[in-house]
C-alpha cells in the first residue's frame, strides 16, 4: 500500500489547558448545573474565565486538592455537575484517596481536569510534573480517561465529558500545541480517530505525541515506508477494534506518549493487543526516571519524546517484524 501523503501543517495553537477554560465558560453558559472548583491556581488552570463570568458558581478551595474533591462529591449528591482543576500531580496524588472513595467507589458525576501534564511543564522541575496521573486515573474503576492532543479535541472533549453521566478525569498540558484537527473535526468518548493510513506499522500515540507522530510519519514516507496513526483521545475505555484492526492489519505498533512507560497507554494497548492480535510492538515514553528541570523542548529532546524518537522505535518494530507468508 502506497502512505498517505499527510495534510497537517501542525501550526502552533493554545495550550489544551487554556482550551479547557474557555470551554468550561461555554458549558457554563449552557447549563447552569455546572459549578467549579479549583486548589487556588485558577489562573493557571484557567478556570479564572469561569470565576469571571460566574462567581456564584465557582469555590475557591485552597491549596487542599483532597478537600476539593471531596466538595465536589457533595455538589454531585446535590444534583450539581462539579469540575475539579488543579495541576495533574497534585489533584492525582494529593487527592487519590478522595478520588478513590468519593467519587469512584460511588460512580459520582464528578469531572477532574489535571493541567500542566508530563514533563512538558518544563523549568518548574519534577515536584510539580506529573507522568503517573494517566495510570492512577485509569486505576480507578468507573473513571473515563481523556487525553486531548489539541484545542480542537480539548473543547470537543470537554463538552462531551459535561455531558457523559459518570466521573471522568482530562489531562491537559502547560505548552502550546500544535493544531491537528479542523474547527468541525467531530469526537465520540471511546473512539478513537485514525489520522493517516498505512499498512506497513502502526503508530498509537495521546497528547503532545500525537503532533511527533505526525511528523515521524511524514518523514518515514519519503522512505517509502507507510506508516497509520492513530490519536487514542480516550485512554479509557479504549477503542479495542481500532487497535485490533491495526495490530491485524500492520502486523506492529508503537506507542507514543508524555507519560512513564510503566502504567501508561502502552500498556493498555499492549493488553489488547495481547488479548486479540499478538503483534511486534515497541514503546516511546518515560523510563522508569522523573526528569530534571528545563525548557519543554530540551526536556522532551532529552526524554526521548520528539519525532526522532518515533522514528527510532518504528524502525526497531519494522525490524523484528516477521514478512507475511
Amino acid at each position: 500500500m502506497t502512505p498517505t501523503k499527510s495534510k497537517f501543517e501542525l501550526k502552533l495553537g493554545m495550550a489544551t489547558r487554556e482550551a479547557f477554560g474557555k470551554a468550561l465558560v461555554v458549558a457554563g453558559r449552557e447549563n447552569k448545573d455546572i459549578v467549579v472548583g479549583d486548589a487556588d491556581l485558577s489562573k493557571s488552570t484557567y478556570t479564572s474565565l469561569f470565576h469571571n463570568e460566574f462567581p456564584d458558581r465557582f469555590f475557591s478551595c485552597g491549596i487542599a486538592e483532597a478537600n476539593m474533591v471531596a466538595i465536589a462529591a457533595g455538589f454531585a449528591y446535590a444534583g450539581k455537575i462539579p469540575v475539579v482543576a488543579s495541576f495533574s500531580c497534585f489533584v492525582m496524588n494529593k487527592g487519590f484517596e478522595q478520588l478513590r472513595v468519593t467519587v469512584a467507589y460511588p460512580k459520582l458525576n464528578v469531572k477532574v481536569v489535571g493541567t500542566h501534564s508530563g514533563i512538558s511543564i518544563g523549568e518548574d522541575g519534577p515536584s510539580q510534573m506529573s507522568v503517573e496521573e494517566t495510570g492512577l486515573a485509569c486505576s480507578l474503576p468507573g473513571f473515563v480517561v481523556l487525553s486531548p492532543a489539541d484545542e480542537v479535541a480539548t473543547t470537543a472533549l470537554v463538552l462531551a465529558a459535561i455531558k457523559y453521566v459518570g466521573p471522568v478525569f482530562i489531562r491537559t498540558g502547560r505548552m502550546k500545541a500544535p493544531i491537528i484537527y479542523p474547527p468541525d473535526q467531530k469526537f465520540e468518548i471511546g473512539k478513537a480517530i485514525e489520522l493517516i493510513e498505512g499498512s506497513d506499522v502502526t503508530v498509537i500515540a495521546t497528547g503532545l505525541l500525537v503532533a511527533e507522530a505526525i511528523r515521524a510519519q511524514e518523514a518515514l514516507e519519503a522512505e517509502g515506508i507507510s506508516v497509520r496513526v492513530i490519536d487514542i483521545h480516550t485512554v479509557k475505555p479504549l477503542d479495542r477494534d481500532a487497535i485490533q484492526r491495526a495490530a491485524a492489519e500492520t502486523g506492529a505498533i508503537v506507542v507514543a506518549e508524555e507519560h512513564l512507560i510503566d502504567g501508561g497507554l502502552g500498556v493498555r494497548v499492549a493488553q489488547v493487543v495481547g488479548e486479540t492480535h499478538p503483534c511486534v510492538m515497541e514503546f516511546v515514553g518515560i523510563h522508569d526516571t522523573y526528569a530534571e528541570s528545563g525548557t519543554p523542548e530540551q526536556l522532551l529532546d532529552k526524554y526521548g519524546l520528539i519525532a526522532r524518537d518515533v522514528i527510532a522505535a518504528v524502525r526497531r518494530a519494522l525490524a523484528r517484524k516477521k514478512p507475511r507468508a
